[in-house]
Protein backbone atom coordinates (compact mmCIF):
# COMPACT_ATOMS: atom_id res chain seq x y z
CA UNK A 1 0.00 0.00 0.00
CA UNK A 2 0.79 3.90 -0.35
CA UNK A 3 3.32 4.55 2.67
CA UNK A 4 1.51 8.11 2.29
CA UNK A 5 -1.31 6.47 2.72
CA UNK A 6 -1.75 7.15 6.59
CA UNK A 7 -0.36 10.11 7.15
CA UNK A 8 -2.38 11.87 4.45
CA UNK A 9 -5.47 10.33 6.75
CA UNK A 10 -3.50 11.99 9.87
CA UNK A 11 -4.18 15.33 8.18
CA UNK A 12 -7.66 14.77 7.30
CA UNK A 13 -8.38 13.54 10.87
CA UNK A 14 -6.69 17.27 12.04
CA UNK A 15 -8.66 19.22 9.65
CA UNK A 16 -11.80 17.23 10.71
CA UNK A 17 -11.03 18.20 14.56
CA UNK A 18 -10.47 22.18 13.63
CA UNK A 19 -6.49 21.86 13.49
CA UNK A 20 -5.25 24.56 10.69
CA UNK A 21 -3.04 21.55 8.59
CA UNK A 22 -1.46 21.91 5.06
CA UNK A 23 -4.63 19.60 3.46
CA UNK A 24 -5.05 18.44 -0.01
CA UNK A 25 -8.08 20.44 -1.31
CA UNK A 26 -8.96 17.00 -2.93
CA UNK A 27 -9.50 15.80 0.61
CA UNK A 28 -11.02 19.09 2.35
CA UNK A 29 -14.87 17.70 1.50
CA UNK A 30 -13.66 14.62 3.62
CA UNK A 31 -12.34 16.63 6.25
CA UNK A 32 -15.40 18.49 6.69
CA UNK A 33 -18.05 15.39 6.57
CA UNK A 34 -16.31 14.21 9.37
CA UNK A 35 -16.43 17.57 11.04
CA UNK A 36 -19.96 17.33 10.71
CA UNK A 37 -20.20 13.66 11.56
CA UNK A 38 -18.57 14.86 14.58
CA UNK A 39 -21.59 16.89 15.31
CA UNK A 40 -24.13 14.19 14.76
CA UNK A 41 -22.78 11.24 16.49
CA UNK A 42 -24.09 11.83 19.90
CA UNK A 43 -27.52 11.47 18.32
CA UNK A 44 -26.96 7.68 18.06
CA UNK A 45 -24.11 6.97 20.89
CA UNK A 46 -24.83 9.50 23.90
CA UNK A 47 -21.24 9.55 25.36
CA UNK A 48 -19.91 10.67 21.51
CA UNK A 49 -19.97 14.32 22.56
CA UNK A 50 -18.62 16.89 19.36
CA UNK A 51 -15.73 17.91 21.89
CA UNK A 52 -14.83 13.69 22.61
CA UNK A 53 -15.09 12.81 18.82
CA UNK A 54 -13.00 15.77 17.90
CA UNK A 55 -10.49 15.20 20.86
CA UNK A 56 -9.86 11.75 19.54
CA UNK A 57 -9.82 12.70 16.10
CA UNK A 58 -7.24 14.95 17.06
CA UNK A 59 -5.17 12.32 18.93
CA UNK A 60 -5.17 10.10 16.08
CA UNK A 61 -3.96 13.01 13.84
CA UNK A 62 -1.02 13.79 16.27
CA UNK A 63 -0.12 9.74 16.70
CA UNK A 64 -0.03 9.98 12.52
CA UNK A 65 2.48 12.55 12.31
CA UNK A 66 5.74 12.20 10.11
CA UNK A 67 8.42 11.60 12.02
CA UNK A 68 6.87 8.98 14.21
CA UNK A 69 5.27 7.59 11.10
CA UNK A 70 8.48 7.30 9.64
CA UNK A 71 10.21 5.51 12.74
CA UNK A 72 7.22 2.88 12.62
CA UNK A 73 7.54 2.25 9.11
CA UNK A 74 11.29 1.28 9.68
CA UNK A 75 10.94 -0.52 12.73
CA UNK A 76 8.66 -3.21 10.67
CA UNK A 77 10.16 -2.99 7.46
CA UNK A 78 7.19 -2.26 6.01
CA UNK A 79 8.90 -1.04 2.11
CA UNK A 80 9.17 -5.38 2.26
CA UNK A 81 5.74 -5.39 2.95
CA UNK A 82 3.65 -7.22 0.50
CA UNK A 83 -0.45 -8.00 0.73
CA UNK A 84 -0.59 -11.50 2.04
CA UNK A 85 -3.48 -14.17 1.47
CA UNK A 86 -4.50 -13.88 5.74
CA UNK A 87 -8.30 -12.79 6.43
CA UNK A 88 -8.18 -10.67 9.72
CA UNK A 89 -11.58 -10.54 11.42
CA UNK A 90 -11.93 -7.63 13.56
CA UNK A 91 -14.01 -7.24 16.66
CA UNK A 92 -13.77 -4.01 18.44
CA UNK A 93 -15.43 -1.91 21.36
CA UNK A 94 -17.71 1.01 21.03
CA UNK A 95 -16.70 2.62 24.67
CA UNK A 96 -15.11 6.00 22.29
CA UNK A 97 -14.86 7.15 19.38
CA UNK A 98 -13.08 5.40 16.45
CA UNK A 99 -11.35 3.02 19.47
CA UNK A 100 -10.73 0.57 16.48
CA UNK A 101 -8.44 2.91 14.34
CA UNK A 102 -5.27 1.19 15.56
CA UNK A 103 -5.75 -2.70 15.02
CA UNK A 104 -7.42 -1.33 11.46
CA UNK A 105 -4.43 0.25 10.33
CA UNK A 106 -2.41 -2.47 11.81
CA UNK A 107 -3.95 -5.25 10.02
CA UNK A 108 -3.68 -3.31 6.83
CA UNK A 109 -0.03 -2.36 7.00
CA UNK A 110 0.82 -5.84 8.10
CA UNK A 111 -0.66 -6.42 3.99
CA UNK A 112 -3.51 -8.57 5.59
CA UNK A 113 -7.32 -7.92 4.59
CA UNK A 114 -9.82 -6.87 7.47
CA UNK A 115 -12.75 -8.40 7.79
CA UNK A 116 -14.52 -5.56 10.14
CA UNK A 117 -18.30 -6.32 12.57
CA UNK A 118 -18.83 -2.68 13.50
CA UNK A 119 -19.92 -2.28 17.24
CA UNK A 120 -23.37 -1.14 16.82
CA UNK A 121 -22.20 1.79 19.49
CA UNK A 122 -19.39 3.16 17.46
CA UNK A 123 -20.07 2.41 13.35
CA UNK A 124 -20.81 6.06 11.78
CA UNK A 125 -17.07 7.31 11.97
CA UNK A 126 -15.15 3.96 11.11
CA UNK A 127 -17.18 3.54 8.08
CA UNK A 128 -16.09 7.02 7.19
CA UNK A 129 -12.65 6.85 7.75
CA UNK A 130 -12.63 3.58 6.16
CA UNK A 131 -14.44 5.26 2.85
CA UNK A 132 -11.61 7.84 2.74
CA UNK A 133 -8.96 5.39 3.13
CA UNK A 134 -9.82 3.78 0.33
CA UNK A 135 -10.37 6.94 -1.66
CA UNK A 136 -6.63 7.62 -0.45
CA UNK A 137 -5.16 4.47 -1.66
CA UNK A 138 -7.32 2.33 -4.26
CA UNK A 139 -5.67 -1.10 -3.46
CA UNK A 140 -7.09 -0.59 -0.26
CA UNK A 141 -10.78 -1.22 -2.05
CA UNK A 142 -10.84 -4.84 -1.33
CA UNK A 143 -9.27 -4.97 1.71
CA UNK A 144 -11.34 -3.74 3.98
CA UNK A 145 -14.83 -5.68 4.16
CA UNK A 146 -17.46 -5.40 6.42
CA UNK A 147 -19.27 -8.10 8.24
CA UNK A 148 -23.10 -7.39 8.65
CA UNK A 149 -25.71 -8.96 11.00
CA UNK A 150 -26.16 -12.42 10.08
CA UNK A 151 -22.69 -12.82 8.49
CA UNK A 152 -20.66 -15.09 8.93
CA UNK A 153 -17.32 -14.68 7.19
CA UNK A 154 -14.26 -17.00 6.89
CA UNK A 155 -11.38 -15.60 8.45
CA UNK A 156 -7.85 -16.63 9.64
CA UNK A 157 -6.72 -14.78 12.38
CA UNK A 158 -8.78 -12.20 14.95
CA UNK A 159 -8.52 -9.49 16.64
CA UNK A 160 -11.62 -8.86 19.63
CA UNK A 161 -12.05 -6.54 22.61
CA UNK A 162 -14.82 -6.76 24.89
CA UNK A 163 -15.36 -6.92 28.76
CA UNK A 164 -13.82 -9.43 31.02
CA UNK A 165 -17.04 -11.46 30.57
CA UNK A 166 -17.02 -11.12 26.98
CA UNK A 167 -13.27 -12.35 26.21
CA UNK A 168 -14.27 -15.91 28.18
CA UNK A 169 -16.69 -16.55 25.47
CA UNK A 170 -13.82 -14.88 22.50
CA UNK A 171 -11.27 -17.38 24.15
CA UNK A 172 -13.66 -20.32 23.81
CA UNK A 173 -15.12 -19.97 20.43
CA UNK A 174 -11.70 -18.57 18.57
CA UNK A 175 -8.99 -20.45 20.15
CA UNK A 176 -8.20 -22.75 17.44
CA UNK A 177 -7.54 -18.99 15.63
CA UNK A 178 -4.10 -16.95 15.68
CA UNK A 179 -5.60 -13.97 18.32
CA UNK A 180 -5.45 -11.71 20.38
CA UNK A 181 -8.56 -10.94 23.08
CA UNK A 182 -8.54 -7.69 24.89
CA UNK A 183 -10.37 -7.48 27.91
CA UNK A 184 -11.12 -4.68 30.71
CA UNK A 185 -8.17 -2.22 31.41
CA UNK A 186 -7.70 1.22 33.40
CA UNK A 187 -5.79 3.80 33.98
CA UNK A 188 -4.56 5.24 36.99
CA UNK A 189 -2.45 8.12 38.16
CA UNK A 190 0.09 8.66 41.13
CA UNK A 191 0.37 12.01 42.45
CA UNK A 192 3.30 13.07 44.76
CA UNK A 193 1.93 15.82 46.09
CA UNK A 194 3.43 19.12 45.17
CA UNK A 195 1.36 19.32 41.62
CA UNK A 196 0.94 22.51 40.04
CA UNK A 197 -2.21 23.89 38.71
CA UNK A 198 -1.50 22.96 35.49
CA UNK A 199 -0.69 19.56 36.87
CA UNK A 200 -4.49 18.92 38.07
CA UNK A 201 -6.32 20.63 34.85
CA UNK A 202 -4.08 18.36 33.13
CA UNK A 203 -5.12 15.02 35.31
CA UNK A 204 -8.29 16.18 34.84
CA UNK A 205 -8.24 15.44 31.28
CA UNK A 206 -7.39 12.58 31.96
CA UNK A 207 -9.75 11.10 34.26
CA UNK A 208 -13.27 13.24 32.38
CA UNK A 209 -12.01 12.56 28.75
CA UNK A 210 -14.65 10.30 27.33
CA UNK A 211 -16.81 10.33 30.40
CA UNK A 212 -14.07 7.55 31.77
CA UNK A 213 -14.95 5.42 29.36
CA UNK A 214 -11.92 4.57 28.08
CA UNK A 215 -9.38 2.46 29.17
CA UNK A 216 -6.71 5.06 29.00
CA UNK A 217 -8.62 7.23 31.44
CA UNK A 218 -7.95 7.53 34.98
CA UNK A 219 -10.02 5.73 37.09
CA UNK A 220 -8.22 6.05 40.43
CA UNK A 221 -5.38 8.35 42.11
CA UNK A 222 -2.98 7.35 44.77
CA UNK A 223 -1.79 10.18 46.93
CA UNK A 224 0.61 10.77 49.89
CA UNK A 225 -0.47 9.58 52.76
CA UNK A 226 -1.23 13.27 54.30
CA UNK A 227 -3.16 14.47 51.01
CA UNK A 228 -5.65 16.76 51.39
CA UNK A 229 -8.36 15.91 48.80
CA UNK A 230 -9.36 19.52 48.95
CA UNK A 231 -6.55 20.48 47.04
CA UNK A 232 -7.67 18.22 44.31
CA UNK A 233 -10.95 19.39 43.83
CA UNK A 234 -10.18 22.73 44.22
CA UNK A 235 -7.67 22.20 40.84
CA UNK A 236 -10.51 20.40 38.74
CA UNK A 237 -13.54 22.60 39.53
CA UNK A 238 -13.40 24.15 35.65
CA UNK A 239 -14.70 20.07 34.60
CA UNK A 240 -18.07 20.79 36.46
CA UNK A 241 -19.57 20.40 32.66
CA UNK A 242 -19.07 17.22 32.55
CA UNK A 243 -22.60 16.65 34.52
CA UNK A 244 -23.80 18.49 31.76
CA UNK A 245 -24.13 14.86 29.82
CA UNK A 246 -27.23 13.32 30.77
CA UNK A 247 -25.52 10.00 30.34
CA UNK A 248 -23.23 10.61 33.00
CA UNK A 249 -24.99 12.59 35.29
CA UNK A 250 -27.38 9.69 35.36
CA UNK A 251 -24.07 7.47 36.47
CA UNK A 252 -23.07 9.84 38.88
CA UNK A 253 -26.68 9.79 40.60
CA UNK A 254 -26.81 6.64 40.71
CA UNK A 255 -23.58 5.69 42.37
CA UNK A 256 -23.96 8.50 44.96
CA UNK A 257 -27.44 6.75 46.02
CA UNK A 258 -25.97 3.19 45.82
CA UNK A 259 -23.09 4.68 48.33
CA UNK A 260 -26.02 6.58 50.33
CA UNK A 261 -28.16 3.20 50.59
CA UNK A 262 -24.47 1.38 51.85
CA UNK A 263 -23.21 3.85 54.41
CA UNK A 264 -19.90 3.92 52.42
CA UNK A 265 -17.81 6.77 52.89
CA UNK A 266 -16.95 9.05 49.63
CA UNK A 267 -16.45 12.70 49.06
CA UNK A 268 -18.53 14.72 46.84
CA UNK A 269 -17.92 18.08 44.97
CA UNK A 270 -21.63 17.57 42.71
CA UNK A 271 -19.97 16.23 39.83
CA UNK A 272 -17.93 13.28 40.82
CA UNK A 273 -17.49 11.21 43.94
CA UNK A 274 -13.93 9.76 45.51
CA UNK A 275 -14.06 7.23 47.22
CA UNK A 276 -10.57 5.65 49.09
CA UNK A 277 -11.13 1.96 47.87
CA UNK A 278 -8.36 -0.87 46.90
CA UNK A 279 -9.72 -1.63 43.41
CA UNK A 280 -8.29 0.30 40.51
CA UNK A 281 -11.68 0.05 38.27
CA UNK A 282 -14.01 2.99 38.99
CA UNK A 283 -18.00 3.06 38.46
CA UNK A 284 -19.03 6.12 36.15
CA UNK A 285 -19.18 9.21 37.86
CA UNK A 286 -16.27 7.95 40.55
CA UNK A 287 -13.00 8.12 41.00
CA UNK A 288 -11.18 5.73 43.50
CA UNK A 289 -8.35 7.03 45.79
CA UNK A 290 -5.41 5.34 48.12
CA UNK A 291 -2.96 6.40 50.07
CA UNK A 292 0.62 5.35 49.75
CA UNK A 293 3.21 5.48 52.22
CA UNK A 294 6.43 5.21 49.88
CA UNK A 295 7.00 5.21 46.02
CA UNK A 296 8.89 2.29 45.82
CA UNK A 297 6.82 0.16 47.52
CA UNK A 298 3.74 1.59 45.32
CA UNK A 299 6.02 1.16 41.73
CA UNK A 300 6.07 -3.00 43.18
CA UNK A 301 2.62 -3.27 43.83
CA UNK A 302 1.76 -1.80 40.80
CA UNK A 303 4.05 -3.47 38.88
CA UNK A 304 2.54 -6.93 39.98
CA UNK A 305 -0.76 -5.01 38.59
CA UNK A 306 0.52 -4.71 34.89
CA UNK A 307 -1.49 -7.20 33.54
CA UNK A 308 -4.87 -5.15 34.54
CA UNK A 309 -3.18 -1.76 34.00
CA UNK A 310 -3.00 0.55 30.68
CA UNK A 311 -0.93 3.33 31.64
CA UNK A 312 0.17 5.22 34.79
CA UNK A 313 -0.08 8.87 34.90
CA UNK A 314 2.74 10.96 37.31
CA UNK A 315 5.36 13.49 36.50
CA UNK A 316 8.09 11.04 37.50
CA UNK A 317 9.20 8.08 35.35
CA UNK A 318 8.47 4.54 37.17
CA UNK A 319 10.45 2.33 35.99
CA UNK A 320 8.72 -1.11 34.77
CA UNK A 321 5.98 1.14 34.40
CA UNK A 322 3.99 2.41 31.01
CA UNK A 323 4.09 5.30 32.49
CA UNK A 324 3.00 8.84 31.57
CA UNK A 325 2.92 12.83 32.16
CA UNK A 326 -0.38 15.05 33.08
CA UNK A 327 -2.57 15.28 30.29
CA UNK A 328 -0.87 12.86 28.01
CA UNK A 329 -3.15 9.36 28.67
CA UNK A 330 -5.45 10.25 25.99
CA UNK A 331 -2.85 10.78 23.45
CA UNK A 332 -1.05 7.35 22.78
CA UNK A 333 1.96 6.76 20.04
CA UNK A 334 1.91 4.58 17.40
CA UNK A 335 3.86 1.72 19.31
CA UNK A 336 1.79 2.47 22.48
CA UNK A 337 0.07 -0.26 21.98
CA UNK A 338 -3.30 -1.73 24.01
CA UNK A 339 -2.72 -4.40 26.35
CA UNK A 340 1.54 -3.99 26.07
CA UNK A 341 0.92 -6.47 22.73
CA UNK A 342 3.11 -5.69 19.71
CA UNK A 343 -0.07 -5.99 17.63
CA UNK A 344 2.11 -5.85 14.45
CA UNK A 345 4.25 -8.21 15.76
CA UNK A 346 1.59 -10.60 15.71
CA UNK A 347 0.07 -9.94 12.51
CA UNK A 348 3.67 -9.89 10.35
CA UNK A 349 4.08 -13.93 12.42
CA UNK A 350 0.31 -14.52 12.13
CA UNK A 351 0.40 -18.06 10.08
CA UNK A 352 -3.04 -19.99 9.84
CA UNK A 353 -3.74 -23.67 11.65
Amino acid sequence: MNKETFVTLGKILGAAAGDDVALDAMYADDARHLGELAEVCRNHNGWFTPEYVKMQLRSLSLMLNRSDWEAFYKKYALDDASTRNLKVKLIPAGNIPLVCFHDLMCILLSGCTCIIKYSSKDALLPKAVITILKKIDSSLQDRIIEEHDGQRLEFDAIIATGSNNTSRYFDYYFSKYPHIIRRNRHSVAVLAGNETPDDYHALADDIFAYYGLGCRSVSKIYVPKDYDYNTFFGNIIDHCTVAQNAKYSDNYTYNKAIYLMSDAKFLDNNFILLKEDDGIGSPIGVLFAERYDNIETLSERLRGMKDDLQCVVSANDLPGLPTVGFGKAQYPRLTDYADGVDTMEFLINAQTR
